[in-house]
């Protein structure tokens, strides 16, 4: 495994790939991986938890999100919607885990017109500097590394004023 730290608390750890899998449609197989990135930060881990728990902030600190479509002002488990990237790029959700009281939780994502699923799950926790949060990708090789950079630019936004 492979990892690195820097001096803003950022961290990325990243497993070799460690399965294949059927492909949307079954045309064959793709290498999959799992990869987590982590951010520390200067906010509570409360006020982050209220930034992930609520679709209409996402904007905010993943300016690469500008709008997210959810009939849940509040996520909850089963929530479903729509998150708008960039022009002609949408991937649609639904929240599987959501859990107050630990601040984690994990939803499923399908990036539309490439047709391929994510898994992710995040989770919030008090660090010695305020508040750290962390986001673990699993999907395809090819897409959780294109991912991971933007990534964790969100999740240092994220923590921070």
């Amino acid at each position: 495994m492979e990892a690195f730290r820097s001096a803003r608390g950022t961290h990325c750890s990243l497993p070799l790939p460690d399965a294949q899998s059927e492909d949307e449609g079954g045309r064959g197989h793709t290498l999959t991986m799992e990869l987590t990135v982590s951010a520390a930060g200067s906010l509570t881990p409360q006020a982050v938890w209220d930034r992930y728990v609520h679709p209409a902030r996402w904007s905010q600190w993943s300016p690469q999100i500008p709008r997210v479509d959810c009939a849940d002002e509040t996520l909850r488990p089963g929530s479903r919607g729509r998150v708008h990237g960039p022009p002609g790029f949408a991937v649609d959700f639904i929240v599987e885990v959501l859990d107050p009281a630990e601040q984690r939780w994990s939803w499923r994502a399908r990036v539309l017109r490439v047709g391929v699923r994510l898994h992710l799950e995040h989770g919030v926790h008090d660090d010695r500097i305020g508040v750290r949060t962390w986001l673990r990708i699993r999907g395809p090789a090819w897409v959780v590394l294109a991912y991971a950079p933007v990534a964790q630019w969100s999740l240092t936004r994220l923590v921070d004023p």
